[in-house]
């Protein structure tokens, strides 16, 4: 198989000398390809912190994170930019779906970032949503679904873009 995420020593903090809050204390494990990991903790533990490190929605303190090899701690601006879209699917607790976009639009938006041909998007966005069961909702905006469908519609968009690796902040 192969290594997909390699976490070394990773600490985070937040505040500064005064009111200094450690919200990860040196946590290590890998991921190989294929498999599946679940991160549980008490509300508070660091879950959530943890996953936006990996995800490069937030910075470590110290420590490294490396996706296929790649030292993510280290990317900034643009190539983090790139990176981001280019290799890593989000779904986030609260969906993140935006409001004024159909389903169809909130998933075909990863497509757009990447500046996938319109034809492509099209059947890339179909064939997810076939996949995930929401053909259906795909022409409804996210107040018109139920809970369930906005989840599925999330985790379409985390997907559709074939990422190498999916973070999923749930529940």
């Amino acid at each position: 198989m192969g290594r997909v995420l390699d976490v070394q020593s990773v600490e985070k903090y937040y505040g500064n000398k005064g009111n200094l809050t450690k919200a990860i204390d040196d946590i290590s494990f890998y991921v190989d390809k294929g498999e599946f990991v679940g991160i549980m903790g008490a509300s508070g533990s660091g879950k959530t912190t943890l996953l936006n490190c990996i995800s490069t929605i937030d910075r470590v303190s110290s420590g490294s994170i490396r996706i296929n090899g790649m030292d993510i701690t280290k990317l900034k601006g643009n190539r983090l930019n790139q990176f981001r879209s280019r290799e890593l699917g989000f779904i986030f607790q609260d969906f993140n779906l935006l409001d004024t976009m159909t389903a169809y639009e909130n998933i075909a938006l990863a497509l757009t970032i990447q500046k996938i041909k319109p034809s492509e998007v099209d059947n890339r966005v179909k064939e997810v949503a076939k996949n995930l069961e929401i053909t259906e909702v795909l022409h409804k905006y996210p107040y018109q679904m139920s809970g369930g469908q906005k989840q599925r519609v999330a985790s379409a968009r985390a997907i559709v873009t074939n990422p190498q690796l999916i973070l999923a902040d749930v529940n």
